[in-house]
């Protein structure tokens, strides 16, 4: 992913300062999204085969998995609708990996 978001950092150390940093930012969700939709379409590939196998009890399991994925996607959202989005600087600050200039002197020379 050599995108660049609107900050200037790599997708991917967006996502990787995401994981590791609290809060959750604009690139680590839109993967969050991508990984829920590559789910959603294994689990659909499954229940299709397994309707038609005919075999309910395997039906059952997938459908089970499915309920738990939905609700899994829903409390997420949920729970970003309350946290909001934070930038990649504030992680990245809180981190302590931020390179920013604290001292006024060295602004000077």
């Amino acid at each position: 992913m050599p995108e660049n978001t609107s900050s200037g950092f790599s997708s991917t150390k967006a996502v990787l300062l995401g994981a590791l940093a609290p809060g959750v930012n604009a690139a680590t969700w839109v993967f969050l999204k991508v990984a829920f939709m590559m789910l959603a379409i294994c689990l659909t590939a499954m229940l299709s085969l397994a309707f038609v196998s005919s075999d309910f009890v395997i039906v059952g399991h997938v459908v089970l998995l499915v309920i738990i994925a939905a609700l899994l996607f829903v409390l997420l959202n949920g729970f970003l609708a309350q946290t909001g989005l934070v930038s990649v600087e504030q992680q990245m600050e809180e981190i302590g990996i931020l390179q920013t200039d604290r001292n006024p002197r060295d602004k000077e020379n």
